[in-house]
């Protein structure tokens, strides 16, 4: 560990089932952690920060077979692809230390041995499930549990199940871990604890079902073949395993366990809370520092989910408005233990009042005045004036401090809200110290140099209390502060900055947003896409069944096929239709035909339509063609029948 290093720090996010289709959602648990990991580096620590994919369980399974590729090819492809969850993390610019596939092989050994020892000491039994299951959730429940008969978590529908299966005795550890939760910080929000014990603990907390015989897609119980272990446990002990637990692939177990902390979303607190607590006891094992469960980003009043196509999609949000605002936004305007209803015209507002407004407006017109009035360097030669000073160089003084109160407790709108309470006041401070009157005379440029000293001082401060939200912005307001020092210890002492500081001009580090320009782009951008092909629309006129028997459709023949002369749009076809006597059938379908291509195909004709004239020829009946629109243009597809259906085969 380096001289200077604070200690060890071990944060993660839940591992996530690897979806089809990411939303912002997705990136809202990791950006918030990834914030918390970058705020510990910032102070100092030797920060492990762990995210990963649980890839195991039955859903997976269903959702390869109807994708019509193997589990590990669907995973694989969501998770390393394009556009998935690697690449989710690497445009919302995540800096994970380390990355776990519950698939990886060190990781699916590992569990093998984790299971054993609890099978061992008593704690894993074998019996029979019998109860309700919710897929999506990868959750049984108890009829007592569900809510109006659907699964309490995500109000889908569940399903009866019964298999031969192992139980972990929860039962156990009900004292035990309601102690822990009751007596203890070790969940937060406090509000999430009386949920737990009045929702599954006080009612009674039954045996855990831990395998599945149904389905193949998981780690196999090694010492019963038939089994798979439930994800569950597959997926808590990923926190361990990532850093060396039963396997030889990490070896980093005694520096960073127990974790400081696991951020996620509140819908999987209870495994957090009450089955990962009591399997760790089950193994003598010591338990997480913190469980923080936080909220969850509403749309439309309800939680965004593909099932519900209520999604919104991160890399449209983070091409139009930037990485870096998108996640200022998502920890700016929400608290983070709470739910927070996400809008487009609630992001751009944000951007434009915190980031274009204030921010943005501070920077560049500090740097510009700068530059204006001093060239590439402020002069040494600086008049402090105390009545004017004093509660700016105050507030910056105290700032991070109180920041870092705040950033502890994971209130992450609150340390965002102190520092911007800084840029409102050193934008007030311009007005009040008027710069362009200053410059007007030869005495007011000292007085001038202090007063853009402080406020490039006050940038440099609030610009490195950023870093962990903006890491981006906040590198760009070092180069235009000349390279300033960010580090944590310069971050509580206002005057670091040499006194003939140089600033470096640059463009606005964030122009102002059209609102109703760019929610119009948005909804363009959100409406589905209109089909290739167009198919025409079904008629609603009824026919009885008698009428349509009376249609004869058979199969035919093509004999010879020409063009009709005087006509871009007509074939005529001389067709064998079993009868022994050719029929000659005349079709407008010349624009997406030759005729030569045509011969000796099998085609569908209606035989029994009476004989129509069409450019003096007779045509005795009609082929059958699919009509639709494809790039604007109609096109017409003869049907066409296998040719080993002999001419005059009726069809029914």
């Amino acid at each position: 560990m380096c001289e200077k290093c604070r200690g060890n720090y071990y944060i993660t996010t839940p591992i996530y089932y690897p979806s089809a289709k990411l939303h912002i959602g997705h990136a809202y648990c990791t950006v918030a952690t990834d914030t918390m990991a970058r705020f510990k580096r910032l102070q100092g620590y030797n920060v492990m920060f762990l995210t990963g994919t649980d890839e195991h369980g039955q859903k997976i399974e269903d959702k390869a077979k109807e994708a019509g590729v193997t589990p590990q090819q669907f995973v694989d492809n969501i998770v390393t692809g394009p556009k998935g969850v690697l690449d989710l993390w690497k445009l919302m610019n995540i800096s994970y230390d380390r990355f776990i596939r519950t698939t990886d092989d060190y990781h699916v050994a590992a569990i093998q041995k984790i299971f054993k020892k609890m099978y061992d000491n008593g704690d894993i039994y074998k019996g029979t499930y019998k109860g309700k299951y919710c897929k999506p959730c990868e959750s049984f429940w108890t009829e007592s549990q569900l809510v109006d008969g659907k699964c309490p978590d995500c109000g889908g529908p569940v399903q009866d199940a019964e298999e031969e299966a192992y139980f972990f005795r929860l039962s156990k550890y009900a004292g035990r871990v309601q102690d822990l939760l009751e007596n203890t910080d070790f969940l937060e929000p406090r509000s999430r604890v009386s949920e737990m014990v009045n929702n599954f603990i006080k009612p009674g907390l039954e045996d855990l079902c831990v395998s599945r015989t149904s389905f193949t897609w998981g780690v196999p119980v090694d010492f019963d073949p038939g089994h798979v272990v439930y994800v569950w446990i597959d997926a808590l002990f990923n926190y361990m395993t990532a850093l060396g637990f039963e396997n030889d692939k990490y070896d980093d177990l005694e520096a960073f366990w127990p974790a400081d902390v696991h951020f996620i979303g509140k819908e999987i607190v209870r495994f957090h809370s009450i089955i990962w607590p009591a399997m760790l006891m089950s193994l003598n094992l010591p338990l997480p520092k913190k469980v923080y469960g936080h909220g969850w980003l509403l749309l439309d009043g309800g939680k965004m989910s593909k099932s519900k196509g209520n999604v919104v999609d991160p890399y449209i949000l983070a091409e139009h408005f930037g990485v870096d605002a998108l996640r200022f936004f998502l920890l700016r305007s929400f608290p983070f233990g709470s739910d927070g209803n996400f809008s487009n015209e609630l992001l751009i507002n944000t951007i434009n009042v915190d980031l274009a407004n204030d921010l943005g407006n501070l920077v560049s017109r500090t740097v510009a005045m700068a530059q204006k009035y001093f060239g590439e360097k402020l002069p040494t030669e600086q008049l402090a004036d105390e009545e004017k000073d004093a509660e700016l160089i105050s507030m910056v003084s105290g700032l991070r401090d109180q920041y870092e109160a705040e950033m502890e407790k994971y209130a992450f709108q609150n340390g965002l809200a102190l520092v911007f309470k800084v840029i409102s006041r050193a934008n007030k401070y311009i007005d009040e110290n008027a710069p362009w009157v200053l410059a007007k005379t030869e005495e007011g440029k000292p007085r001038l140099a202090k007063v853009l000293y402080n406020l490039l001082e006050t940038i440099r401060v609030c610009g490195g209390l950023l870093t962990p939200f903006m890491p981006a912005t906040s590198e760009e307001i070092a180069k235009r502060l000349g390279g300033a020092r960010m580090d944590w210890d310069s971050l509580n002492t206002f005057g670091v900055l040499p006194a003939d500081v140089a600033t470096v001009a640059g463009p606005a580090l964030f122009p102002r947003i059209d609102m109703e320009k760019e929610l119009a782009a948005l909804e363009e951008l959100n409406k589905p896409a209109k089909p290739a092909i167009e198919i025409e629309p079904y008629s609603d006129e009824k026919v009885d069944f008698d009428t349509f028997c009376k249609s004869d459709f058979r199969a035919v023949k093509v004999k010879a096929c020409q063009n009709v002369k005087k006509s871009d749009k007509l074939l005529q076809f001389t067709l064998d239709d079993g009868t022994g006597t050719d029929r000659q059938i005349l079709s407008g379908i010349a624009k997406f035909y030759k005729p030569e291509e045509l011969v000796g195909k099998t085609l569908v004709a209606i035989t029994n339509l009476p004989p129509r004239k069409m450019m003096g020829r007779e045509s005795n009946g009609m082929l059958l063609s699919a009509v639709h629109t494809e790039k604007g243009e109609e096109k017409l597809n003869l049907v066409m029948l296998d040719d080993a259906i002999p001419a005059g085969a009726k069809l029914c």
